[in-house]
């Protein structure tokens, strides 16, 4: 083990929409967790990797955003959130910059109270506020909980990032390397390709829409240099079929072009996608679907 090489665990929590997926993809560099403007984007943690040869290597769990749940998957989400806390050997929390602190946040405060771990307060999108501002943020958080530290920053511009790794360095022990250096996640590709197609997909339909929908790849198969991926877009209800497939299917050919742009880049290989659309009824509160899905309680 290299000496002074420090290595852990890091948790970026924070109520649904508030930028995790945005500042976790600028901290590693490339695409791995998908973003959008539609909160509950991330289902399943997500682990990324960040490695600095000289100071250490992070592992990111990306939780689902806490928050209070309304069916079983919201349990679900917010179970594997919670759970996480504990587990891990620093906890980034991420909320927007304000000086009110909502039922979101105070639910949160009463999570990381039963915590010891060093928790790191990043108040986020600071791009849009004023200077002077951003020292009255951290004055409001200051006084409600005992941060470790507490960093300005916009994921979005990539404001102040360095700054993030340098505390997070700063709480990690020493430890071995857990991944070799070119690891950056461990989704599998298949996941991956997954989320890929369910966030071109909650980029091209109506809100009211996404929530409902999840991907199965149905075959995933590499021939004469050409990815060949037959997959299927799984919706609660007829009228939402019909929208997802669009008039003379032009909904569903969108998605499918803007997604497989997406896959192409990150297997660096042509892409050849086939996109269907099932509908399965509620499949969100059946627990059969859940875990057929990928939704699995960690064992």
């Amino acid at each position: 083990m290299k000496e002074n090489f420090k290595s852990g665990f890091v948790t970026i929590i924070g109520r649904p929409n508030v930028g995790k997926s945005t500042l976790m993809n600028h901290l590693i560099g490339q695409k791995i967790a998908i973003t959008s403007n539609k909160p509950q984007t991330t289902r399943n943690r997500i682990q990324t990797v960040y490695t600095d040869m000289e100071r250490g290597q992070i592992v990111f769990l990306d939780t689902p955003g806490i928050h209070k749940a309304k069916n079983k998957l919201g349990e679900y989400m917010v179970n594997t959130a919670e759970h996480t806390l504990n587990e891990v050997d620093v906890i980034l929390w991420l909320v927007e910059p304000s000086n009110f602190i909502g039922a979101g946040e105070q639910h949160i405060i009463e999570q990381l109270k039963k915590t010891k771990t060093p928790v790191i307060l990043v108040i986020n999108k600071v791009d849009t506020v004023s200077r002077d501002k951003i020292l009255e943020f951290i004055d409001t958080y200051r006084k409600v909980y005992d941060f470790a530290e507490i960093v300005p920053a916009s994921a979005l511009r990539a404001q102040n990032l360095d700054t993030v790794l340098d505390m997070i360095f700063k709480y990690l022990p020493y430890g071995p390397q857990f991944y070799d250096e070119d690891t950056v996640t461990d989704q599998p590709e298949r996941q991956i390709v997954a989320e890929l197609i369910r966030e071109k997909a909650l980029h091209s339909l109506q809100d009211e829409i996404p929530h409902g929908i999840v991907v199965a790849i149905d075959r995933m198969k590499m021939q004469n240099k050409v990815m060949h991926i037959d997959a299927t877009i799984i919706c609660e209800r007829d009228s939402h079929k019909g929208i997802i497939i669009g008039k003379q299917g032009s909904m569903l050919k969108k998605i499918g072009s803007t997604a497989r742009y997406e896959i192409e880049k990150m297997l660096d290989c042509q892409v050849n996608l086939k996109l269907w659309v099932k509908v399965k009824k509620d499949w969100r509160d059946s627990e059969f679907l859940m875990k057929n899905f990928g939704y699995r309680e960690e064992e």
